[in-house]
């Protein structure tokens, strides 16, 4: 028998976290997201996350964050493909050691889904290359996988 009833588990779902992370040319991209019950309204079909993302650059050399690229899944299997430049309107510039976070958003119309994608960064040669954004999970209240 669970310990937990009513709102306290209700609670807990709603704060459960989803992360992944990768690690590509020294650039460590870590993303945490998790569901928005404030910004949900699930009768009608509204279901909204947060992700965090947390880019790292473990490398040795400086780079740009040029554009994004993110692919949206929803539970029906629906595919939506997200491409711009920079992210929040800023195309960070990392030196060795150095990080940039930012929050931002994902409604879906079904309450689960998931998120991938990659960004285009530039060396300070000159170099264009995609880094990874690892899958992570879109999961909406009281949805349990």
């Amino acid at each position: 028998m669970n310990q937990y009833t009513g709102d306290t588990y209700k609670m807990i779902i709603a704060l459960i976290m989803y992360t992944s992370e990768a690690v590509t040319r020294g650039i460590r991209v870590h993303v945490t997201a998790y569901y928005s019950p404030e910004n949900s309204d699930p009768l009608r079909d509204h279901w909204f996350f947060l992700y965090n993302v947390q880019i790292s650059n473990e490398g040795s050399e400086t780079v740009q964050l040029i554009s994004r690229h993110w692919i949206i899944t929803d539970a029906a299997n629906k595919v939506e493909e997200v491409r711009g430049l920079g992210v929040v309107g800023r195309q960070p510039i990392l030196a060795p050691g150095e990080s940039f976070e930012y929050t931002s958003s994902c409604p879906l119309s079904t309450p689960f889904g998931s998120m991938r994608g990659t960004y285009q960064m530039i060396s300070a040669e000159g170099e264009r290359f995609d880094i990874e954004i690892a899958p992570f999970a879109l999961t909406g209240q009281y949805t349990l996988h």
